[in-house]
């Protein structure tokens, strides 16, 4: 889904496709015509590369070279759980693979469009130390991170584009493309009402082009009446069903890993709830808003969401 969006915004990301199959995965990676190709695991958790498969299988991004070793591997991901340090104990059910040509990269770099609290707005989050954990980056080496925070009234000009590929040590033809690839990504975070972009990495190739490698993207639930293209591409198998249960429920409810759980009226209360159980030192099992005007069904569907959690042995 992220590469069409980007593709679609006229943003550079390599050929590919993607593949529920084994045999899908053997055509796409023959319709590709080259023996340079990589293999993704499609799950909504970051961390895949390090990751690993109950079918044994370790990584989630792999190098490959035949349409043959394409199916091969995509037997040993799809229709299997994946586990990384992004999935937790229960891992990710692997139902699609991406197939992709291989680029061969000369510079990776980190970019990322979020919204903001401190700054009311939208914020970009920028690296030359692309293709790793930002988290690591930013604990070990801050100094390599960059902010630029949007008015959100005035955009992002391409000078300030230009100035953020400067600071990212881009240079010649690619600065130019680099600071096109900033606008384009910021124009597409305000058209499909993203609440996060995340490319990692953003790279520069060896024939000087600036691509998209990989991507992560957020979206408002509010705006999904006016993104219904966007909504509709939704993978429920990829999210906690719980949190899929109490949606349906107009519950807010997120799953977490203590014993305690909590069904609370009202966001403010719901967290001081938690807090009190962690001062004396308890771990709360979830966070569940039920809102201020929720009927007995919902509340029936509440407690019905909690006690399905195996970990929980009292709730408030």
């Amino acid at each position: 889904m992220s590469a069409n969006l980007l593709s679609e915004a006229g943003i550079k990301v390599p050929k590919g496709s993607v593949a529920s199959t084994p045999a899908e995965a053997y055509e796409a990676a023959k319709k590709l015509g080259t023996t340079d190709l990589v293999i993704k695991a499609q799950v909504l958790a970051g961390g895949r590369g390090k990751g690993h498969f109950d079918s044994g299988l370790k990584g989630g991004v792999k190098t490959i070279y035949s349409p043959e070793e394409a199916r091969d591997l995509a037997s040993k991901m799809i229709g299997h759980k994946i586990f990384t340090k992004q999935t937790g104990a229960s891992g990710k059910d692997c139902n699609k693979v991406f197939i992709v040509e291989r680029k061969y990269v000369r510079r990776e770099y980190y970019f990322a469009i979020l919204m903001d609290r401190a700054t009311r707005g939208p914020v970009i989050v920028a690296s030359s130390q692309g293709g790793v954990d930002i988290e690591s980056v930013a604990e070990e080496n801050p100094d390599a991170i960059v902010k630029l925070p949007i008015d959100i009234k005035k955009g992002l000009s391409i000078e300030a584009a230009q100035g953020l590929a400067d600071k990212l040590g881009f240079v010649g033809n690619a600065r130019e493309e680099a600071a096109d690839t900033f606008v384009k990504l910021y124009k597409l975070f305000l058209a499909k009402d993203a609440t996060q972009i995340e490319i990692n990495p953003l790279v520069e190739t060896s024939d000087n082009q600036v691509m998209c490698m990989d991507a992560k993207f957020g979206f408002d639930d509010n705006a999904s009446f006016r993104q219904k293209d966007v909504f509709a591409l939704r993978d429920p198998t990829q999210e906690d069903p719980r949190e899929v249960q109490a949606e349906k429920w107009d519950l807010n409810y997120i799953g977490l890993d203590g014993r305690i759980g909590c069904l609370v009226n009202g966001a403010g209360l719901a967290m001081s709830t938690m807090d009190i159980i962690k001062l004396h030192g308890g771990e709360p099992a979830n966070f569940l808003d039920v809102g201020g005007s929720a009927s007995t069904k919902q509340i029936s569907e509440a407690f019905k969401i909690i006690s399905s959690d195996s970990g929980v042995s009292a709730a408030l």
